[in-house]
């Protein structure tokens, strides 16, 4: 995964990059159950080169699900892999399931 994208291991710490972020954040929520685990590998590195190419544009956060469950549910996130698009912390976009790179750029050019 690109260096470009944050860890937090607890929802103070996805707060705490929420809160620093000058430019709208993109919160990729994984998780580690069975059926979870590959499409989650897969996203990983469909968003780290997206976490380079929108470098200065955006922060990226992945989040697990089950170290930051008060985010999980602040934005909704019912299955991962999960984005969610924030704007001064308030969802302008929120997109289920794996994706393409390409998915994931419109994603972005059509809300940012």
């Amino acid at each position: 995964m690109a260096k470009r994208v944050h860890r937090p291991r607890e929802d103070a710490e996805f707060d705490f990059i929420l809160g620093m972020s000058a430019v709208p954040v993109l919160g990729y929520f994984t998780g580690t159950w069975p059926k979870a685990i590959e499409p989650c590998r897969v996203m990983d590195l469909v968003v780290g080169g997206v976490a380079d190419d929108f470098a200065g544009r955006l922060t990226v956060v992945r989040a697990d699900i089950t170290r930051c469950p008060s985010a999980t549910e602040r934005y909704a996130v019912t299955e991962a892999p999960s984005c969610v698009l924030l704007k001064d912390g308030e969802v302008v976009a929120h997109a289920t399931g794996p994706m393409t790179v390409a998915e994931v750029r419109e994603f972005l050019d059509c809300h940012l």
